[in-house]
């Protein structure tokens, strides 16, 4: 058979992929909110462009497809090569099965989606090795499904493009990252926004009908399969498609130039643009939130930031007595909610050592977390700096000379390093680190003796204290202040820890006793460091770098954002409560004010104890940006909207009301003007600072 006739599954899905984007590009050209008249050389160029986008990007997401049709063929099923890839699948279901697998280790959904993909693939083989007489069915109804899988998935993208378009007037950007991540809440949106019923039954409608087309045509493969040399012609001309389209795909982005915005988005492919998107991590302020001139967000922040001047937040801070050189251990623990301890309200007693240590440590108890991830926290008291629209700069590209905690301490002679327990190339954390004046100790640094449990994620807790303790005691006999900042890993799905040192078993894979073993592993930590002779000159800085879960009935669920927080330094810092309003970015420049640090600043956070200290707390996600004040949260969001909401302490709550986390959130019946340009200030001047790179360290 004609080896062209041999590629038909490609060909017509390729057509049908070609006809749905071109029919998406066309309404897209004619919709209402198209608000832009294209001159004839744009035209011709969007479609042009646009169509051999439309081609190279077919050929790299065929690939699945490709790796499909490459591997059907008979032998497989001959003797004894048929059961021993039978016996192959079945150990790798059992060993998924056995809940033992990697995929536990990550936990959530993974290890379930695992067992029922390798159970279908080996429930699928060993029907096609044990049935031969249904084998040519069985393989229909595969193929089949294959290419209506293709089908739905090539409509429903040309949909959600043209309702993406249809809500924000440009083809995939970071919103669309975000909406995977948010996945309930998006759902949700959908199910109240669109008739669903109607636009999916239209679609499986469709879907059905084109499959049945396709497969008439293409059958051809299944019922006559390519011999082995046919398959090698055909994976030839496959692999060099696939690398003409890495080569072009990007050099055709770049033909996206024309001052015509529309035209660029028209012509851009969707896909490609959601690749981006998520390369990136960024989304650009000023083209999706509300603004004002950027002289007037620099005057509004100058109110709350007085020593401020110009479009910038350079300032000198001073101090009238002398600086003091302690030791700063700044450690942030993963996951930790406020409400995990005993002075929130907390009877569980899973915190017992961090609660007497709040008893001996200034506690700031009304702080927020400005975000739902890791990297949030770390950008937090690393650069003191608001989060962003779009993914936290720990993930960014443009990383690295930021002006930083690190940078501050460098220049005042400090050993400065950031410790891990998992590799820190996770999340860009070496990259970030690295890039700005730290050395890093992470799991690729431990001696196989220093490990005693690790999972996924990383050591347990208690090896990366040991290795803290060993490092800092080489960097104590220097006779060099340091200055380390450790992450903890241990208070992660999937929760597992070593067994025998707390009352839950760490086999039982349960939040309980992550929060649990975190605090146990802690308590062994100061045990350690009390014996030690830097122990007396040095602040341990300990705060969370975000809470356990930030789901909520709104968008911004204040009470999901409130995180422990304390410094502990027995003799220099007065154990009390600090009980005003704060925000994570303030806790290092806090602590730089106890040691009377003067020093450049260029940092949003604010030494809360200064008198000029205006309470305020910014929280997020990646694309709802919030500011907390005067018990009224604002939030700005894209398509330049704002909503705001009255806090209310729940009733129900048995601690002292500086302790009172959970609140009700009633929609404002009367906007409060002056809380929407502050928020507007905060969040447009930092995106102002991070486009034109004004956040570089100070030489």
């Amino acid at each position: 058979m004609n080896l062209l006739k041999k590629t038909t599954p490609f060909y017509y899905l390729l057509l049908f992929y070609i006809i749905v984007s071109w029919t998406v590009r066309t309404i897209l050209f004619f919709h209402p909110i198209t608000q832009s008249t294209f001159s004839a050389v744009d035209t011709f160029s969007l479609f042009l462009f646009g169509l051999l986008s439309d081609f190279f990007i077919f050929v790299l997401i065929s690939g699945f497809l490709w790796l499909y049709l490459i591997f059907i063929s008979n032998s497989k099923y001959y003797k004894p090569y048929g059961y021993i890839i039978f016996g192959f699948f079945i150990a790798l279901f059992l060993y998924v099965l056995s809940g033992q697998s990697i995929l536990n280790e990550y936990g959530g959904a993974l290890p379930k989606i695992g067992l029922l993909f390798v159970g279908l693939k080996t429930l699928l083989f060993g029907l096609l090795l044990f049935l031969p007489k249904f084998r040519n069915q069985i393989r229909f109804w595969l193929f089949s499904f294959v290419i209506f899988l293709y089908v739905v998935l090539i409509l429903q993208n040309g949909i959600s493009e043209y309702f993406f378009w249809n809500e924000f007037g440009v083809k995939y950007n970071f919103i669309a990252v975000n909406y995977l991540i948010y996945t309930n809440e998006v759902i949700g949106n959908i199910m109240e926004s669109y008739p669903v019923i109607p636009i999916f039954s239209a679609l499986f409608i469709i879907a059905g009908s084109v499959t049945y087309f396709i497969v008439k045509k293409s059958k051809n493969y299944i019922e006559y399969i390519p011999t082995f040399i046919e398959k090698i012609k055909i994976s030839g001309v496959y692999f060099l498609l696939f690398g003409l389209s890495l080569l072009l795909i990007p050099s055709l982005s770049i033909k996206e130039n024309s001052q015509n915005i529309f035209a660029n988005e028209l012509q851009a492919n969707g896909l490609y643009k959601f690749y981006l998107a998520f390369m990136n991590s960024e989304l650009d302020y000023f083209k999706f939130y509300k603004t004002v001139p950027n002289s007037e967000a620099f005057a509004q922040l100058k109110t709350q930031i007085p020593s401020i001047s110009g479009e910038t937040t350079l300032r000198q801070i001073t101090s009238n007595a002398a600086e003091i050189k302690k030791n700063v251990v700044l450690i942030t623990i993963e996951s930790y909610s406020a409400e995990f301890m005993e002075m929130y309200g907390n009877e569980q007693k899973i915190t017992p050592f961090l609660d007497s240590l709040a008893k001996q440590s200034l506690v700031f108890t009304n702080l927020y977390a400005v975000g739902n991830r890791t990297v949030r926290g770390l950008e937090a008291v690393t650069l003191c700096f608001p989060p962003t629209a779009g993914e936290s700069v720990v993930k960014r590209k443009d990383n690295k000379n930021k002006f930083s905690t690190a940078s501050i301490f460098r220049k005042k002679g400090y050993d400065v390093k950031y410790m891990y327990g998992g590799d820190a190339f996770f999340d860009n954390m070496e990259d970030f680190f690295t890039g700005n004046n730290y050395d890093i100790v992470d799991k690729k640094t431990f001696a196989a003796n220093e490990i005693t449990f690790d999972n996924i994620w990383g050591v347990c807790d208690e090896d990366m204290y040991n290795k803290a303790i060993k490092i800092m005691n080489q960097e104590g006999q220097s006779g060099k202040p340091f200055f380390n900042h450790i992450m903890t890993v241990s208070n992660h799905r999937p929760f597992t820890y070593p067994n025998g040192k707390i009352d839950i078993p760490g086999d039982a894979k349960s939040r309980d006793g992550g929060v649990k073993y975190t605090d146990f592993a802690m308590k062994k930590f100061f045990e350690m460091a009390r014996k030690q002779p830097w122990f007396n000159n040095t602040v341990f800085v300990i705060v969370a770098d975000h809470c356990a879960s930030s789901a909520g009935k709104t968008e911004l669920p204040a009470d999901k954002y409130r995180i422990p927080a304390m410094i502990y330094s027995p003799g220099f810092v007065a154990p009390q409560y600090y009980n005003n309003l704060m925000s994570q970015i303030d806790v290092m420049p806090t602590v730089l004010g106890l040691l009377n640090f003067n020093y450049q600043s260029k940092f949003y956070g604010q030494d809360v104890l200064k008198s000029g200290y205006k309470p305020r707390a910014l929280i997020a996600t990646y694309q709802d940006l919030g500011l907390i004040k005067d018990d009224i949260l604002t939030i700005i969001s894209p398509k330049q909207k704002v909503k705001q909401f009255q806090l209310t302490l729940r009733s129900d709550q048995k601690v002292a009301p500086e302790f009172q986390i959970f609140y009700d959130q009633i929609p404002l019946k009367k906007e409060r003007t002056d809380l929407v340009q502050e928020t507007i200030a905060y969040y447009q001047t930092a995106s102002d600072i991070l486009k034109n790179k004004k956040y570089q360290k100070i030489d």
